[in-house]
């Protein structure tokens, strides 16, 4: 009788240690350390599919500020438009 607890065998609970005991994926900052937490919140949205007005729309933040940050998001990344962006930032596991 289980008495409202889980029960599983030797397999399930090894895969749930072995789950839980694994290194999480290192968070954006350390994928892209030359971005400041301001550009990783506007990239991350960008990967989210999220438009400049969309970004915008945030407190703080101008349409015109959202379009400097993404120019200095391509520069610091080296890419070339929001597309390689978006691919870069996904890679990354951002924009979920």
């Amino acid at each position: 009788m289980a008495r409202g607890e889980a029960i599983s065998g030797p397999s399930v609970a090894r895969r749930i240690v072995e789950f839980f005991a694994a290194p999480r994926p290192a968070l954006p900052a350390a994928v892209f350390p030359a971005l400041s937490a301001r550009e990783h919140e506007v990239l991350d949205l960008i990967a989210a599919g999220r438009s400049n007005p969309d970004i915008a729309r945030r407190p703080v933040l101008s349409p015109k500020t959202v379009r400097n940050h993404v120019s200095n998001i391509f520069g610091k990344l080296q890419v070339a438009d929001r597309a390689e962006a978006i691919v870069r930032a996904r890679e990354a596991g951002m924009g979920r």
